[in-house]
């Protein structure tokens, strides 16, 4: 699938993804990760949800933690150019035959009219183009501590069939930054961006749909050296998943939290600048120890292994469908084990058999 395919019409113009909505069973608790630990500003908060952002941002809100029933990822929302992208959104997605809504501006509050959908992936997605201005606080410094997260960054989803979810995102005008794959050809996962970073959404091969992450940036990697401070600090130790280090694919200095529900927050740093057309591709080895973490630490199996539960338009989770393809964890740590720091090399260092 691609913008250039003669039967479908014209996609929307996608800026950036720009929130994402998550289902929490127990929204106080939820309150003291998101505000009290990652300092998010309180956009709005009722008796059920908070509506969240971080320093930088001007829109009402990135986040939206909702109370439910089932933890879940309800919603991840990009942003397009203009207005007239709802019409195309809204065409492009019943011509490729998924559900489509059109809602109203205030459906989700401080966000304008908007085209919802269950993607061919199987994720609820909502496409807008208005939404409420609110302060930026980019030099509040008196308010920011010293682990201030700037933005959301992107977002990272579980699915079974990498190649499809690729050429779904290709067609809305996405490329691919970064990738990883085999001598056989199977890809193990892809990064791909519309804003010039690394990316605005991750492809994780996996039984899906689910969701794997949502990423907010800082500035500085002694940002999220802070929050690993602070979790140890009030004895909340556990939260933090893996890291902090450095990713060998995106180059960015990372931690994963996990929320009092286990939805995967990541804190990310230091990639790189994409905008030019020419922007290379490059390819990762799926049995490459520094893929994953640069200085070759193991990746724990729950990262691999546990994601988010992701609903439908109206609230009900999406059954999961299994990969048939090779597992990344599996291929790498497998029967052979055969992993490596250095290609050529005829023997390898004490990781190998012990690498995610």
């Amino acid at each position: 699938m691609s913008d250039t395919t003669p039967d479908l019409p014209t996609p929307p113009d996608v800026i950036r993804c720009a929130y994402a909505e998550l289902v929490v069973t127990d929204l106080e608790r939820s309150k003291w990760f998101y505000t009290e630990l990652l300092g998010l500003v309180v956009t709005h908060e009722t008796k059920d949800a908070l509506y969240l952002r971080a320093f930088e941002e001007y829109l009402h809100h990135s986040l939206v933690v909702r109370q439910g029933p089932v933890a879940a990822a309800a919603k991840f929302a990009y942003r397009v150019r203009t207005p007239q992208d709802l019409d195309l959104a809204e065409a492009y997605h019943r011509a490729l035959g998924v559900e489509v809504r059109r809602v109203p501006a205030g459906t989700t509050r401080g966000i304008g009219e908007a085209v919802q959908v269950v993607d061919p992936l199987g994720f609820p997605v909502e496409f807008f183009h208005e939404a409420e201005h609110v302060e930026r606080f980019h030099q509040r410094y008196d308010l920011h501590g010293a682990g201030a997260i700037s933005r959301l960054d992107h977002f990272n989803v579980v699915t079974p069939d990498v190649p499809a979810a690729r050429a779904y995102y290709e067609g809305l005008g996405f490329k691919v930054s970064e990738d990883i794959e085999d001598d056989e050809g199977t890809v193990y996962a892809a990064w791909m961006y519309r804003k010039p970073t690394v990316h605005d959404v991750a492809l994780t091969g996996g039984d899906g749909p689910r969701m794997h992450h949502i990423a907010f940036a800082t500035h500085e990697r002694s940002q999220i050296l802070h929050l690993c401070d602070h979790l140890g600090a009030v004895r909340r130790s556990d939260q933090i998943e893996r890291g902090p280090g450095r990713h060998g694919v995106s180059n960015a200095f990372y931690l994963y939290l996990l929320d009092p529900d286990g939805h995967r927050i990541e804190i990310y740093t230091h990639d790189y600048y994409t905008g030019d057309p020419d922007n290379p591709v490059i390819t990762w080895d799926v049995h490459d120890n520094q893929r994953r973490d640069w200085w070759g630490n193991p990746v724990v199996p729950s990262w691999y292994a546990n994601a988010s539960t992701v609903l439908d338009l109206d609230g009900t989770p999406r059954p999961v469908v299994e990969r048939t393809d090779d597992r990344e964890s599996d291929v790498t740590i497998g029967a052979d084990g055969f992993s490596y720091t250095r290609k050529d090399d005829e023997a390898v260092g004490f990781k190998v058999g012990h690498q995610v």
